[in-house]
């Protein structure tokens, strides 16, 4: 099989579509090195490198008009690329298709991570809003099968676009393989001393905006008088200021905020947290729980939505709009060291057995029955 990508996420996005894709490729390569994969971005100016082999080619616009129009190229253009490269199945990574694909004879895949966007309209522009719909819309109506990264997003899109439940496959994503390699002290006490990070602290991964719901966090850690520090690793929005700021100021040694991490040094500060603690409103997956518990780390997240998916029945949930019920999770992990081992355990066991049981063979399995 000839399969092309769109793999724009996988060569310039340093996070969440970024990693899937790249660990998705990444994993084709490795264990189904007999098909031949084309990788189409729109710039060989790459910010993201990582290897790949002889069967593997980077494609980029080959017209002055795709050069210069990029997203245009990558949104209608690309089609007539991808029919000269005679590819087979075109799978579009980050919940888009090429418009117009529906008229070339390439099967089509997209995955789909949420529709976020759909349920909670208020935390986009209205016309990120417009643009994501009719994008996510036409790729969910018109691919040959969806993969959706959870059950929760799996409905959402039967839901929102009516598409048919046997169109659509869940496959939970994985996380980089670094996470599930155990460090010793020294490596965990480096990539500490490095961030100047204290002996034990609480751990919070992510962006800090309105969904993440960080306040509440932090609002419970001071609520409950808990002096185990936290760390919380992630862009800061407009939302960090007006919400989060106000809450910590002349509390610097409580709280500690890291941007612009590299992910290498992650595995070892997830590896050093006493806990882990994601209290988001919603989520299409919840990568960083996987993270977390593939790291050793115990887990507090979120009741409802994907959260338990992801985090299985050894890990706490709590409402996420209670900041005393997140308070008491916390203080009722960090108080029963026996507890908090049987999460670790349970926890990097359920990790494994979630990926391997929806790892990648069910992708191809999905690329085959649509190439027959």
């Amino acid at each position: 099989m000839i399969i092309g990508f769109d793999a724009k996420r996988a060569f310039f996005n340093n996070t969440g579509l970024g990693n899937y894709s790249r660990n998705t490729l990444q994993q084709l390569f490795e264990h189904y090195p007999q098909y031949t994969y084309y990788l189409y971005a729109p710039s060989n100016r790459i910010k993201i490198k990582f290897s790949y082999p002889e069967n593997v080619k980077l494609i980029t616009p080959n017209s002055i008009t795709g050069k210069l129009f990029k997203s245009y190229w990558r949104s209608f253009l690309i089609c007539s690329q991808l029919i000269q490269d005679k590819v087979q199945i075109y799978h579009g990574l980050s919940n888009e298709l090429p418009f117009g694909i529906t008229e070339t004879k390439i099967k089509t895949v997209v995955t789909i991570h949420d529709l976020i966007f759909k349920r909670y309209p208020q935390w986009y522009k209205p016309i990120d809003v417009k643009i994501y719909d009719r994008k996510f819309k036409y790729a969910a109506q018109y691919a040959n099968k969806i993969i959706a990264v959870s059950k929760q997003t799996a409905a959402d899109i039967v839901e929102f676009y009516k598409v048919p439940a046997d169109k659509i496959e869940v496959i939970y994503q994985n996380c980089n393989p670094l996470f599930y390699k155990l460090l010793s002290d020294d490596e965990i006490n480096k990539v500490k001393e490095k961030f100047s990070l204290p002996n034990e602290y609480i751990l919070y991964v992510g962006t800090i905006e309105e969904r993440k719901n960080l306040h509440r966090l932090v609002e419970a850690i001071i609520m409950a008088k808990i002096s185990v520090p936290l760390i919380a690793i992630g862009r800061k929005t407009k939302y960090f200021f007006e919400k989060v700021f106000p809450l910590i100021q002349n509390k610097e040694q409580q709280f500690i905020f890291i941007e612009n991490i590299d992910n290498k040094l992650l595995p070892a500060i997830y590896q050093g947290a006493k806990l882990f603690v994601y209290p988001s409103i919603y989520e299409g997956f919840g990568i960083p729980i996987l993270e977390a518990q593939a790291s050793g780390v115990p887990v507090i997240t979120s009741k409802g939505g994907c959260f338990e998916e992801v985090g299985g029945v050894h890990s706490i949930y709590a409402n996420p709009f209670d900041s005393e019920e997140i308070a008491t999770s916390i203080l009722k992990v960090l108080n029963d060291k026996n507890l908090r081992v049987d999460m670790i355990e349970k926890g990097r066991l359920f990790v494994k057995n979630l990926v391997h049981s929806n790892g990648i063979e069910k992708l191809v399995n999905v690329y085959k029955q649509i190439n027959s």
